[in-house]
């Protein structure tokens, strides 16, 4: 496709890129820290910057060890993918990469805070009702497209696309600003959930 040039009504989403999430940390994705340097080099070109956090209290309903059960078991109630403790708010393992560097970022979303209810999308909680209010804010401020990037892409990211999506957003994911958790399969059906819903997958060199 041809370059994409960023415009005022572009928004750039920056998922999740937390210490537990990168090499060393609770619930590390493969290669994590390499999503930083893109992605501190694609932030200065957006005027609309969003970050988001994983920050859930002790005992989430999305850790194994609330369930006394194994990381990567199933839920069996919420047919959700039970993880290792990880994000806990105010930990070390929830703070943001200390090489991010997003000095302009508009507004913070800290997502999964309540016990008993995840929340993958920056927009929308894993209960599918629940919103985060930041879809409202983009449409406040003007915003028509959205970029997204970070961790992990066969997860939060894709779950953030998605609802962009049902928002009324065009999206673009970047996926070598991206890396993926791939359990079970996760990356091609994300894949094909982005071909079906006309989400469009970019590389970072794309972007003027």
């Amino acid at each position: 496709m041809p370059p994409i040039t960023i415009q005022p009504t572009d928004a750039l989403i920056v998922v999740d890129v937390q210490n537990d999430f990168c090499p060393g940390g609770a619930l590390a994705v493969p290669d994590g820290d390499a999503v930083v340097a893109p992605i501190n080099a694609l932030a200065p070109r957006f005027a609309h910057i969003i970050v988001t956090q994983d920050w859930h209290p002790a005992g989430h309903i999305s850790f194994a060890s609330t369930h006394s059960r194994q990381p990567f078991d199933l839920h069996l109630e919420t047919r959700q993918i039970l993880w290792p403790d990880h994000c806990v708010a105010h930990s070390e393992g929830a703070a943001l990469h200390a090489s991010l560097s997003i000095p302009d970022a508009k507004h913070t979303i800290r997502k999964g805070r309540q016990p008993h209810v995840d929340s993958y999308s920056a927009l929308v909680e894993n209960d599918g009702v629940t919103s985060t209010g930041l879809a409202a804010r983009l449409h406040a401020d003007g915003i028509r497209r959205v970029f997204i990037a970070g961790l992990a892409y066969d997860f939060c990211v894709a779950a953030t696309a998605r609802d962009a999506r049902t928002a009324g957003f065009e999206v673009f994911v970047i996926e070598d600003a991206c890396r993926a958790v791939n359990l079970n399969e996760s990356v091609a059906q994300t894949n094909a959930h982005f071909a079906a819903e006309k989400i469009t997958r970019i590389l970072a060199a794309e972007i003027l």
